[in-house]
């Protein structure tokens, strides 16, 4: 008798694949990824009747995704600290600063001359963004009741008070010149609490050098805090003419001149260019010049924050090993449970590789929505920190009064997939136990 092979219940292939068995065969392997089929209905499966799977499922969802949050949050602070205190540092002097060769290896105070013809030349090499002159003097502050011994530094009009600015409590910055003093200063909150000052009081400040003993009278200007301590129980500020004059300086002499740079990844390779220009070469009263970086100046502010990497390093490898511990408990466990449909597809014909692939696949899943919850959950707290400054931490110990936070990117999506990827490379190992199980024990397995 002759099929109708019109009758749609007729496929248009009639011929079985020619390896047989589950996905043999290389027609199958075109249409669709077996591994990845099985996977997906696996996981789309809603059998409530599993109730052991579930709970590990659950539990190796959380292992990832509280792991990810845990590891962005590290990071953000982290990054977020450092570069807090980097830019305060940086605000109290520049990236660069290029001095007396002298000045640059002690405290002393050695003058160099930098003329207009000279900050021209430093801010057409390439890097450098901003060149200001500043000139050091070491004074005393004295009131009626009290005294305290500061750093004055005197600035010109080209100053960028960007970061004062942001620092200020009360007052205002005064417009400093290099022309003529107008007998202002700025000073800290840490100092005017010191000193039981006020703003808009007048205060003597006396100075001691090779010119004997000077006294002039300012007015403050203006109140600044950073929270650095090292800094702002220190450093007062005024104009550079003052300050010129009470070092017996000449007009072009200064303590030196600092430089602001495009990109702080690339300060080594500008601080260099820097230096080639300036190294060796003396000015009209016999000074050599020479540059030095905010690194090198100051090595224990860097050295210490440094150390945090560490730190984050640390946090890392336990947050990646508690996500991978879990997962693999959670694959044993779905395994185990599986073992008879892991028996049955054996003997349909499917191989060991397949099955290991089809859990692996199953894994991804798992891991791909811990991930998509620790990404929520991280960021979100991340931004509620930022935009509301929820936590707050002492200011004297930390150096900033509020956690702060930083949102990198291209390192959060590194460290998804690093995640992902050792999270499954420390799943192939227990995979194996699917060669272990016999399809005519595992049909009696309960």
């Amino acid at each position: 008798m002759e099929l109708d092979k019109s009758s749609p219940y007729i496929t248009a292939n009639t011929h079985s694949p020619p390896n047989g068995g589950i996905g043999g065969g290389p027609q199958n392997n075109n249409k669709m990824n077996f591994p990845l089929f099985i996977a997906k209905t696996i996981n789309n499966n809603s059998d409530t009747t599993r109730k052991v799977s579930k709970p590990a499922i659950r539990i190796a969802t959380a292992g990832v995704a509280i792991g990810l949050a845990v590891m962005i949050l590290s990071v953000s602070i982290v990054l977020g600290f450092k570069h807090s205190i980097r830019n305060k540092v940086i605000g109290f002097g520049s990236h660069i600063t290029v001095a007396d060769f002298a000045a640059l290896q002690s405290t002393e105070q050695y003058p160099i001359e930098i003329t207009d013809s000279f900050c021209t030349a430093i801010k057409k090499v390439k890097g450098v963004k901003h060149v200001q002159r500043f000139a050091n003097t070491q004074g005393i502050l004295k009131t009626e009741d009290d005294f305290l011994g500061v750093m004055l530094k005197g600035v010109g009009p080209e100053f960028d008070t960007t970061f004062i600015h942001q620092s200020m409590v009360e007052g205002a910055i005064p417009n400093f010149s290099d022309k003529k003093s107008q007998q202002k200063i700025l000073i800290s909150k840490t100092i005017a609490d010191k000193l039981k000052l006020k703003l808009g009081q007048k205060l003597f400040a006396y100075f001691v050098n090779d010119q004997g003993v000077r006294t002039r009278k300012f007015t403050i200007a203006g109140i600044y805090e950073t929270n650095l301590k090292q800094f702002d129980s220190q450093i007062c500020f005024t104009d550079l003419y003052t300050a010129n004059k009470l070092n017996g300086w000449q007009p072009s002499q200064c303590s030196g001149a600092e430089l602001t740079v495009d990109d702080f990844n690339r300060l080594d390779f500008t601080a260099l260019n820097v230096l080639k220009k300036v190294k060796g070469t003396q000015d009209h009263y016999g000074s050599t010049y020479s540059a030095a970086t905010v690194t090198e100046l100051n090595p224990q502010i860097f050295s210490w924050l440094d150390l945090m990497d560490l730190n984050v390093w640390i946090i890392l490898a336990l947050m990646v090993s508690v996500a991978g511990v879990t997962m693999i408990s959670g694959l044993l466990i779905i395994i185990l449970e599986r073992t008879q449909m892991i028996g049955l597809m054996k003997a349909l014909g499917a191989k060991n590789r397949q099955i290991r692939h089809i859990f692996l696949w199953f894994s991804t899943f798992i891991i791909g929505k811990g991930l998509i919850i620790g990404n929520v959950l991280g960021l979100g707290l991340i931004l509620l920190q930022r935009y509301t400054g929820l936590v707050s931490i002492d200011p004297k110990i930390y150096y900033v009064d509020t956690v702060p936070v930083e949102i990198n990117l291209p390192l959060i999506l590194a460290l998804n997939l690093a995640t992902l990827l050792i999270c499954l490379f420390v799943l192939i190992a227990p995979s194996y136990l699917i060669s272990h199980i016999h399809p005519a024990k595992s049909m009696q397995y309960e």
